[in-house]
């Protein structure tokens, strides 16, 4: 055999183990993470306006921006606006830095300097303040597991972890409980 047929024979056995071995490294190589997925859809100031199951209005919301997760058709909103209905169908205005909302609309997270004011016909005026606020729409609730302050005519009282009636307009505060009183003048 001459010296072009060994060059040959060699260089196709190299070429051979190059292939397989490309091939064997590509098979065992792990799928690249993409990352978070992108949104299905992006809103900008916009109001939109939630049914519960039975049709009746949720609540509306009114943001600079929204995004709808595509894994889990959930909502994250920017700076939210919600306007919650009461059973006299007086809405309940509440603020936050960030929203969060459930996919099915029955849970509702607010984040950051949140601020619940109670329907402007209130009899009693109320403003709700916290970090961390949860509702419940279809249950007409709403919780928090921190430092909420509720201010009314002439009291203010402080406490660790809330939780409210929304239909009632009743809240409860959980533990750590402050107050203080004003008396009207007359």
């Amino acid at each position: 055999m001459s010296w072009r047929g060994v060059l040959t024979l060699v260089l196709l056995v190299a070429a051979g183990i190059t292939g397989w071995s490309a091939w064997r490294q590509r098979a065992t190589q792990p799928v690249a993470d993409t990352g978070p997925a992108r949104p299905d859809y992006v809103l900008h100031d916009f109001e939109l306006v939630a049914l519960d199951k039975q049709g009746k209005e949720a609540f509306m919301l009114r943001a600079p921006e929204l995004t709808r997760s595509p894994d889990d058709k959930t909502l994250s909103i920017a700076t939210p606006l919600f306007l919650i209905p009461d059973n006299e169908g007086q809405r309940w205005q509440l603020r936050s830095k960030t929203g969060w909302v459930a996919a099915d609309n029955s849970e509702v997270r607010l984040r950051g300097k949140v601020e619940a004011t109670s329907p402007p016909s209130d009899a009693r005026p109320t403003v709700m303040k916290t970090e961390q606020l949860n509702i419940f729409p279809d249950k007409d609730e709403a919780t928090s597991p921190v430092l909420v302050t509720v201010t009314s005519p002439a009291s203010t009282m402080r406490g660790t972890g809330m939780r409210a009636d929304l239909a009632t307009n009743r809240i409860e505060l959980l533990s750590k409980v402050s107050m203080s009183h004003e008396p009207t003048r007359r």
